[in-house]
């Protein structure tokens, strides 16, 4: 494990929060679907001396000297992330999915375009159009969202574009847990002359695994984060058609960052290099059959689930017949060391900061090396939890012990 002893020599304050988050990661059973454990080979690149390099630009074309070692990083970078995918280009750069995000608006929309993009409270991002949100705010947003049992609306979808014409129809989803139709919103997108963007934030690993449908037979420009289901540091990327190529890398920089952090994008290509693995494929595997260990463990206890299950990695769970919140029942299961995030679910009649859902995940947990059976008794810890917590709270906390116990993890 990395050490943090200089840390914890200078900043005792720091270090003895890193010890007690640490603690946490390795005491807790991690549902969170929108996190993931790295590698230590990750953690490696990505905590050394590449933070002390500026290298504003791109490879080859920098502002500053000396990039001539982080180029070579940032090049692996983009030529793994181009064969993984797929893809004619990659930018490699944002910090963030949420940047990635950013970027694409700008580089292809003027302020007050359309965007069609998914509801938020149905599924959807922040970034795909919420009012809270800059792309809310500078974008006129048009939302689409699920019916009444949890799917999207393909034919619904294509009524809205017909009658409010978008300038780009935004695919993907952070709540979502079915396989997207990337074939039909490209139909749809073409029907109305819109330009079509993926967001595969969530589900990237799974697609670079080939066990999601892909969407670059399809998608003009395709953003994700590279620390879900992909596993790598906490940053983002777009990759698209080569003809969008230059416009996003303007976008990016100058557009809205200055110097990229060189430490994360080798940590990126390190995780690139892993994801090129047959090990991560089999990984990703496992990721399916947890999450559908876990929905069968959660129906047989009669815990109700949107969609009625899953596809990939995530499920959203109902928690209306138990006449809890999810805010409540976060708190609860972080009581018995599950850590999960309360989650609005489709027409919620509670507040997103209250729920009436919680989201669980499989990545992190499979990274660990949790197996189906173990998912399963994940699933009576939470029914433990829904049915009688004051009563239950002491066995829950059992069974995670021993689940943790069995899967040691960054020893």
């Amino acid at each position: 494990m990395v050490s943090w002893e200089k840390v914890r020599k200078l900043d005792p304050q720091i270090a003895e929060m890193m010890d007690a988050e640490l603690a946490r990661q390795q005491r807790n059973i991690e549902l969170i679907a929108s996190e993931n454990f790295v590698s230590e080979a990750v953690m490696e690149a990505m905590g050394n001396h590449l933070t002390n390099k500026y290298a504003e630009g791109y490879p080859g074309r920098r502002y500053y000297g000396g990039c001539q070692c982080v180029d070579v990083a940032e090049s692996l970078a983009i030529e793994r992330a181009k064969e993984i995918f797929g893809a004619e280009y990659a930018n490699v750069q944002p910090h963030s999915g949420a940047q990635a995000n950013m970027a694409v608006f700008f580089a292809l929309l003027e302020v007050g375009d359309t965007i069609m993009g998914m509801n938020l409270a149905h599924g959807g991002h922040l970034t795909h159009g919420s009012p809270v949100n800059f792309s809310g705010k500078h974008y006129n947003i048009v939302p689409y969202h699920v019916d009444e049992n949890g799917y999207i609306d393909y034919e619904l979808c294509r009524q809205i574009a017909l009658e409010h014409k978008p300038k780009l129809i935004l695919a993907g989803a952070s709540a979502y847990s079915r396989t997207i139709d990337f074939k039909k919103f490209r139909e749809i997108a073409d029907e109305v002359g819109a330009i079509f963007m993926v967001d595969m934030a969530h589900i990237a690993g799974l697609i670079a695994a080939g066990l999601h449908p892909s969407p670059f037979p399809f998608a003009d420009v395709v953003t994700t984060t590279t620390h879900k289901t992909l596993r790598g540091p906490r940053g983002g990327m777009i990759l698209c058609k080569e003809k969008y190529g230059k416009a996003i890398d303007k976008a990016v920089f100058p557009g809205i960052q200055g110097g990229p952090l060189m430490h994360v994008i080798a940590a990126k290509a390190v995780s690139f290099l892993e994801a090129m693995q047959p090990e991560f494929k089999e990984y990703q595997a496992q990721v399916i059959r947890n999450a559908k260990a876990l929905e069968e463990g959660l129906r047989k206890r009669n815990i109700n689930m949107v969609s009625g299950g899953t596809d990939n990695h995530l499920i959203l769970v109902d928690l209306r017949s138990f006449g809890q919140t999810g805010k409540e029942v976060e708190h609860r299961l972080d009581e018995v060391n599950i850590t999960c995030n309360k989650n609005a679910i489709p027409f919620d009649p509670e507040s997103p900061f209250v729920t009436s859902g919680i989201r669980l995940g499989t990545p992190a947990a499979t990274t660990r090396g949790l197996k189906e059976e173990d998912m399963d008794k994940i699933a009576e810890i939470i029914s433990l939890v829904l049915t009688d917590f004051e009563g239950n709270k002491e066995k829950a906390r059992a069974l995670t012990a021993e689940i943790t116990e069995k899967y040691p993890m960054y020893q």
